[in-house]
């Protein structure tokens, strides 16, 4: 069984991967700058800010691969995102390059190029959306791919890097009938993220079987991610409440949704 360190492993996606991993053979050591209230059997715990180098070198003596999950995971400050985010990727890169430790798989997110409009026919492959954030949080996931890609090249550690979706117990919103990746999904993805032999740098989508998905899981597929959720299964109840989605609003028209709009802005009504 493999020991992996996960970090942001008290959060809403840490506690997914907390209960499906051990399942896929992954032994876990989780790491979350607050306590884990309810623990699970053969579990380790570290409670340490995975910002801070120091304290992630130690977290990952001993551990065949790291799961960084850690970070804000919405729009916040710059000083924020860029402590919490991008200070705790180049950790999470460098603790695992020092401890020898060759696969690293980073929570990215559809945010790293959320100013991509949806296509108008066919699906949206990673290739034909380069980075285009739409956010400071969207900014975060591009360095963390930049980081990701310089480890993999010039340290030759294999990172793959997760352009997640929204990963949820079940969608929310006509939106999330495009963009959904269900728990179980969820863990799939992460599990064919750490066993895929010898990725060196990619990136993939992390969505699920959606019938309404609009971006191409040909690479994920790669990876040996087999998809079995659909959230069509959630949309008669969602198109009742909210109406069938309108596909010229930017929050369906763009890869970014809703952060691409006005109230997303950390810093409104300021001078750039």
């Amino acid at each position: 069984m493999s020991l992996v360190l996960l970090t942001g492993a008290a959060g809403r996606i840490g506690t997914f991967l907390r209960g499906g991993l051990p399942e896929r053979g992954h032994a876990l050591r989780c790491l979350d700058v607050v306590p884990i209230v309810e623990t699970r059997p053969g579990e380790e715990h570290v409670v340490a800010d995975a910002a801070d180098l120091a304290a992630m070198i130690d977290a990952t003596q001993g551990v065949d691969a790291v799961v960084h999950m850690a970070g804000i995971s919405g729009e916040s400050t710059w000083p924020a995102i860029e402590r919490a985010n991008i200070q705790g990727t180049y950790a999470a890169l460098e603790a695992a390059r020092l401890a020898g430790v060759q696969r690293v798989v980073l929570a990215s997110s559809n945010h790293a190029t959320g100013y991509t409009p949806r296509p108008d026919d066919g699906l949206l492959r990673e290739a034909d959306a380069p980075p285009r954030p739409d956010t400071y949080y969207g900014v975060s996931k591009v360095a963390m791919e930049g980081l990701g890609s310089l480890y993999a090249d010039r340290y030759g550690l294999d990172v793959v890097c997760l352009r997640i979706g929204t990963s949820a117990e079940e969608p929310t919103s006509t939106r999330h009938l495009s963009t959904w990746l269900s728990p179980d999904d969820t863990v799939s993805l992460v599990h064919a993220a750490l066993t895929a032999p010898s990725p060196g740098f990619a990136v993939v989508w992390g969505v699920s079987a959606n019938t309404r998905n609009w971006w191409d899981l040909t690479s994920a597929r790669a990876l040996g991610y087999e998809p079995q959720d659909d959230a069509e299964v959630y949309a008669g109840a969602l198109v009742e409440a909210y109406g069938e989605p309108d596909l010229s609003d930017p929050v369906h028209a763009r890869v970014g949704g809703e952060f691409t709009t006005a109230e997303y802005d950390a810093e409104p009504g300021t001078t750039r």
